[in-house]
């Protein structure tokens, strides 16, 4: 009787090679999308502080006629106590996701490192620094 071996099959090298160059050109579409949705989400999550805070001072503002919001007091913003009326306008210090959640708020037109935020004396509004130092409105 004749036995026959049944043969091993494996890949081949170019076959290899092949399914690299397939996944690198995948790669190479995908991570993109990746960094633009990075990029959004920076975007909207900013765009919602924003919002949020700029709301939260038209609030404070029509509670406290005499003490209008002059971006001097930025952390009564987030104190009950110091509001002097008890409520807390802010549950935590709104970060700027497109200066790396930095907090801090200005009136200068040139951001230190730690200011993400803008409050312009003249209009009585808040904007929003992006990471170049530039001013972004919505």
């Amino acid at each position: 009787m004749h036995k026959h071996r049944a043969a091993k099959r494996a890949f081949t090298l170019i076959e290899i090679l092949i399914v690299v160059v397939i996944l690198g050109i995948l790669a190479a579409i995908v991570i993109p999308q990746f960094t633009s949705a990075a990029d959004d989400a920076q975007l909207s999550s900013t765009q919602s502080q924003l919002q949020t805070v700029r709301s939260q001072i038209e609030l404070w503002n029509i509670k406290n006629p005499a003490d209008r919001f002059d971006g001097s007091n930025w952390d009564r913003l987030l104190n009950a106590n110091d509001a002097g009326d008890g409520e807390r306008y802010l549950q935590s210090e709104p970060r700027n996701a497109l200066r790396n959640n930095v907090t801090g708020v200005t009136t200068d037109t040139s951001p230190g490192a730690d200011d993400g935020w803008y409050w312009d004396a003249d209009e009585r509004v808040l904007y929003a620094f992006d990471a170049d130092g530039d001013l972004v409105d919505w």
